[in-house]
């Protein structure tokens, strides 16, 4: 006997036909999800309450927000003979070989764009000049630095980037808007697609990277990129005298993915290199035993696991800065029970109690992992770059601040590519990482995207500059249309989110919304992704848009609960006794700076998290546990 429901009158219009072929439990859950919606609370409610509506949400998404792509075609294997990373992503899967490796396709949260809208409506080097061209740079005050900003980059060339076609494209101006632009027209290569051999989704793009939390940005993607940073001594990687990249003949940086490569992010790699090599250094001191192999195996499981947790339980608490999300975080990573009970049990009560890291088996909520389409779209967060890099003069400061006088500003196109290299080299590891903690990035906002952006010269996969310069705002635009990514409202629909119908819904700022009035018209369906994800009111302590945040609560936590390495084999036997050691003990990004430059952070650092402004306040004190706090 058939059963047929109402559904309430407050599920909104344009998301009942979804509701309607939900489960009946499904249903229950999008109701409390929805009415919390519908009233705006869920960030305003105890820090318990805002922990099960997204407990409750995040349950929605992993059902109706996982799209396979392509076919599974990948072997059984014998994992106990692959309980190492190997170099293309191959054998994590605990059943098909395939997955998550090089060269596989992205997957999807939602079903292609339905839009009627063409590539060029309106046209992206329209949207980049009148909606995202910086009129001034705005920061985002105390609460993220440019080690935040750079770390982006960091994670993104670890995780994705799209395999590209040899047919070119080229952009035009519009008359209206050409006189303004760097560049009248640019060319650039269109992404490559292919059949999926799937009857659901005919086309996908392939990931020319890999998407596990594997290290690769420092690694490389498959042998011969391994082999290239590799010294073949002791397990370690190859690293100059002075504790930065060494470079090739053409002064291009040896590491794992050089491709768009900048000062600050060459940084970064340097400083996880050493971290690496200072892994291989423990390991050969208490298992003398292993050999070149073994060593380099194990120091990569655990670099890349201290990578993951920096990225879990401190990056995104600084992003999204609220005792809920330091809450959730935290029990991503350890469960409610937290640290001490898990470090003196182990992970066996489950997910929730326990934590996704060290679960017994992987959960992929029967869809085999990757990463999708929309995650890339969501962490395009160029505005984040500032026009220069303010250099500090490494005086012992005397203010309680810990402020430093400025000794120089470098414009950023002077910090990219070999000319970059050059001048990290002159400026030295610990001036660079002192000075990017001392500079507030950009802010996720509207006319705040780098002028030096629009004129810029890109990469290769091999680090090489390309010969056609490129407007990375238009480019943005052009790439989330071209791989059919849904546009604003559509996208909220998928998410089941509620769409707006006027731009009043979007932004209570008169400028903001008669600049949308210009582009778009009345038309809310074709305002753009990106644009809308910028426009949006910000939830306080978020420095991105909450529809963006619903993307990072389902892939935050499928990155973990995923991968064999911090699920199965998440152990003391496989990192050795030694290097879990060393993954527990490491909770931040201050603890591996303390590592490698001990006197740092004393000296030069007065915040919590290397992350913020380092002379602004360290987070107050609290004397309520975390659980049992109010909403801020």
């Amino acid at each position: 006997m058939a059963f047929s429901f109402s559904l309430p009158a407050f599920v909104h219009p344009q998301l009942r036909h979804v509701v309607a072929k939900m489960s009946v439990l499904d249903r229950i859950v999008f109701y409390v999800v929805h009415l919390v919606d519908r009233f705006d609370l869920w960030h305003r409610l105890p820090v318990l309450l805002g922990l099960a509506y997204l407990g409750l949400r995040r349950h929605l998404h992993q059902r109706y927000n996982l799209l396979h792509v392509g076919k599974v075609n990948g072997k059984k294997y014998d994992t106990e003979e692959f309980t190492y990373r190997t170099a293309d992503g191959t054998c994590n899967h605990p059943v098909d070989h395939l997955v998550g490796s090089q060269g596989t396709f992205f997957g999807r949260n939602m079903p292609p764009s339905t839009s009627s809208y063409g590539l060029l409506e309106p046209h992206p080097v329209t949207v980049a000049t009148k909606l995202f061209e910086r009129r001034k740079y705005t920061d985002c005050g105390c609460q993220f630095n440019m080690l935040a900003c750079t770390w982006v980059q960091f994670m993104i060339h670890d995780w994705n980037d799209h395999m590209e076609d040899t047919e070119q494209v080229e952009l035009r101006a519009p008359e209206d808007v050409a006189t303004g632009c760097p560049l009248k027209s640019f060319k650039f290569l269109k992404t490559k697609k292919l059949p999926t051999g799937s009857p659901n989704l005919e086309f996908g793009h392939l990931n020319s990277r890999t998407p596990w939390w594997d290290g690769s940005v420092i690694y490389g993607n498959n042998k011969e990129g391994m082999t290239r940073v590799r010294t073949f001594q002791d397990g370690k990687l190859s690293v100059s005298g002075d504790g930065l990249l060494e470079h090739d003949d053409k002064g291009i940086p040896i590491s794992g993915d050089v491709r768009n490569h900048w000062a600050g992010y060459s940084l970064f790699q340097a400083l996880f290199v050493k971290e690496h090599n200072a892994i291989c250094d423990m390991l050969k001191e208490h298992y003398p035993e292993f050999d070149d192999e073994k060593l380099y195996r194990h120091a990569r499981l655990i670099t890349s696991a201290v990578i993951a947790k920096i990225h879990t339980i401190d990056w995104t608490i600084e992003l999204v800065k609220t005792d809920t999300l330091k809450a959730g975080m935290r029990v991503n990573w350890y469960g409610f029970l937290g640290k001490k009970i898990k470090d003196m049990l182990g992970p066996k009560f489950g997910p929730v109690l326990s934590g996704l890291v060290g679960l017994k088996r992987p959960r992929d909520h029967g869809t085999p992992y990757s990463l999708t389409e929309e995650f890339v779209s969501v962490y395009r967060m160029h505005s984040l770059l500032p026009e220069t890099i303010v250099l500090r003069d490494l005086k012992p400061p005397t203010s309680e601040d810990k402020s430093l006088p400025i000794q120089e500003e470098i414009p950023m196109r002077e910090m990219i590519g070999k000319e970059g290299e050059k001048n990290l080299s002159k400026i030295g590891m610990e001036q660079m990482l002192v000075s990017m903690g001392h500079q507030s990035c950009g802010a996720a906002s509207l006319w705040n995207y780098p002028s030096w952006m629009r004129n810029l010269v890109p990469h290769d996969i091999d680090g090489d500059d390309r010969p056609d310069l490129v407007d990375m705002a238009a480019l943005d635009i052009y790439r989330d249309r071209e791989r059919g990514i849904p546009r604003y409202n559509e996208f909220r629909r998928n998410l089941l989110m509620v769409p707006i119908s006027k731009w009043e819904d979007l932004t209570d700022d008169e400028e903001v919304i008669d600049a949308l009035q210009e582009v778009y018209g009345d038309d809310t369906e074709k305002l753009d992704l990106q644009v809308g994800l910028h426009a949006e009111k910000k939830i306080k302590g978020f420095a991105i848009s909450e529809t963006a945040f619903n993307i990072f609560l389902l892939i935050a936590s499928r990155r973990l609960e995923a991968d064999r390495f911090f699920t199965t084999d998440f152990n003391s036997r496989t990192y050795t006794e030694k290097g879990f050691e060393w993954v527990n003990k490491t909770e931040t990004l201050k603890d591996v700076i303390d590592r490698h430059f001990p006197e740092m952070t004393a000296k030069y650092m007065r915040c919590t998290s290397a992350f913020s402004l380092w002379s602004s306040d360290p987070d107050p004190k609290h004397y309520l546990p975390l659980y049992l706090r109010p909403a801020i």
